[in-house]
């Protein structure tokens, strides 16, 4: 054999034992800072934080299935989503919703099965500076965190898992107690807290930084103080909260001096400005959010030839008894072009044509349309948002409020998101009518605002399931709700709520797939 041959087949036999990529030990893709870097990068478009993204046409964002379920939500293709339709009904099974729990479960364990890698490996990976090691495991553990504070809510009862799988051992994991994985989930977030950016969102390239993570802390120990397990964390909360306001990284975006200027249409079309806490991040060419644009317009429009979509869906439409807490003369939230529209103008053959969307299909979510894409490009690349400082102005009312009574500074974040949107009232009004209520009234006040600023960050759910209050509103009092016990309330479709549907069924075939599991109870 030729020396030439000799060095030809030395080569393919080096080759050929070259270990493929998908066989490389976790100890090898933590083998260079790039490998730390991919693995965290990966953790912004996986499970939980996606599921305020994702979605399309027919199925808006797993995110809003809460909403369903507490009625208060439509969706002009519920006949083929059967998801919305059976929550209205309150008819979901373990069975009959399992295509739409089954990806809520994969995809978060799978987020954190990356997340678990990560903190495993980052803290060994070479040639990593100290400062950049420290944020990116901190990154791990916020995402971590947040994957399971999206579980526990969802299912309940939840397997705790810390640790990646790196063989097959181990692989059917029991429920662990909602106590247990709540109190991993502060445990990572304030652990992560101090090693990350002491910036605003929108000044960290978009990363989460110490305030969003603050900002989630926050939120988990206000829904940890409700129900189921009423820990009474609300001066945590409140703690949590102030951070981020004292900070003064975050504020509100003021009112233009326009309809078309508002703080709302700000919201609808900007991504860069420090109300943001966090946002999912889109990019044309990259990552289209053309969901978005078709989900802000009803059904027919798709037939006017006037969209660069041939299909369009109102998804996520909020119900009559919902709108009922908008003081719609009042609230400019709720007035035409803002959070919603009532109304569709558009251009065509030199003719200028006003659609009014029939009663039982209004309104649909403005808050999601973009004149550019949906006219002109059929790209959208506008951000969905998961936090904003509103959120945080409201969980610091809430929680100060309940730990400390209602205070001037509790007032004072309530009257800054109500005074945005009641741009004809005194501020002077609104904090002296708010001053002057119990507790349990002030409360049910931050319950309705709520309700009011947060309606396409899809808190409702959340909200009733902590309190275990279902808001009943009216037509006739627009802008006010009862609040009562949501075991026994009846939905808008005139199902009556009982104690099981709190939480969503785990799936059939993940039953079935781990015998460890146990269903909810109901189901």
């Amino acid at each position: 054999m030729s020396t030439a041959l000799l060095l030809v087949f030395a080569s393919c036999s080096d080759f050929l034992e070259e270990k493929p990529k998908t066989d490389m030990s976790m100890n090898q893709n933590f083998s260079a800072p790039a490998h730390a870097r991919n693995a965290i990068n990966g953790l912004y478009r996986q499970g939980a934080p996606n599921f305020y993204a994702d979605g399309g046409v027919y199925m808006p964002q797993k995110a809003t299935h809460g909403g369903f379920l507490s009625g208060f939500f439509d969706n002009e293709y519920k006949g083929q989503e059967v998801i919305c339709d059976y929550s209205q009904k309150l008819s979901i099974t373990p069975a009959n919703i399992a295509n739409y729990t089954d990806p809520v479960w994969d995809d978060t364990y799978k987020a954190i099965s990356r997340a678990n890698t990560a903190v495993k490996y980052i803290p060994s990976t070479p040639d990593l500076s100290d400062a950049e090691r420290s944020t990116l495991l901190a990154e791990a553990k916020f995402f971590r965190a947040f994957n399971f504070f999206y579980l526990v809510r969802y299912f309940g009862d939840v397997p705790l898992i810390l640790e990646p799988y790196e063989s097959l051992d181990g692989m059917y994991v029991p429920r662990t107690s909602t106590a247990e994985v709540y109190a991993q989930i502060v445990k990572d977030l304030t652990e992560a807290i101090p090693s990350l950016p002491a910036v605003a969102y929108c000044d960290n390239s978009h990363r989460v930084s110490r305030y969003t993570a603050e900002t989630v802390l926050a939120h988990v120990y206000l829904q940890m103080s409700g129900y189921p397990l009423q820990s009474n964390s609300y001066a945590a909360a409140a703690a949590a909260a102030r951070d981020v306001i004292n900070s003064g990284k975050h504020r509100l975006i003021p009112n233009g001096e326009t309809p078309e200027t508002s703080a709302y249409n700000a919201i609808r079309t900007v991504d860069d400005d420090p109300e943001y806490v966090w946002n999912i991040e889109f990019a044309t060419g990259i990552a289209n959010n053309n969901g978005r644009i078709q989900t802000s317009l009803p059904n027919i429009s798709s037939t006017w030839s006037v969209y660069k979509y041939s299909i369009t869906n109102n998804a996520y439409r909020p119900v009559a008894e919902y709108m009922n807490v908008y003081e719609k003369e009042k609230d400019l939230r709720a007035q035409q072009d803002q959070f919603f529209s009532y109304s569709i103008t558009y251009e065509r053959n030199g003719e200028t044509i006003t659609y009014q969307i029939p009663e039982d299909k209004s309104p649909a979510p403005h808050l999601w349309y973009e004149e550019n894409a949906a006219l002109n490009t059929g790209y959208c690349d506008k951000d969905f948002t998961i936090y904003r400082y509103a959120e945080v102005l409201l969980i610091a009312a809430e929680a100060i409020a309940q730990s400390e009574g209602v205070t001037a500074e509790a007032v004072r974040y309530l009257a800054d998101v109500r005074a945005r949107a009641y741009t004809g009232t005194p501020r002077a009004e609104i904090e002296t009518a708010l001053s002057g209520l119990s507790k349990d009234a002030f409360l049910q006040e931050v319950w309705i605002e709520r309700m009011r600023e947060l309606v396409f960050e899809f808190r409702i759910w959340d909200d009733i399931c902590r309190t275990r209050l279902y808001p009943l509103t009216s037509a006739a009092n627009p802008g006010k709700a009862t609040f009562v016990n949501v075991i026994g309330a009846v939905n808008p479709w005139g199902q009556t709520f009982q104690e099981k549907h709190l939480l969503f069924p785990l799936s059939a075939n993940e039953v079935q797939r781990n015998p460890s599991l146990v269903q909810n109870p109901g189901y």
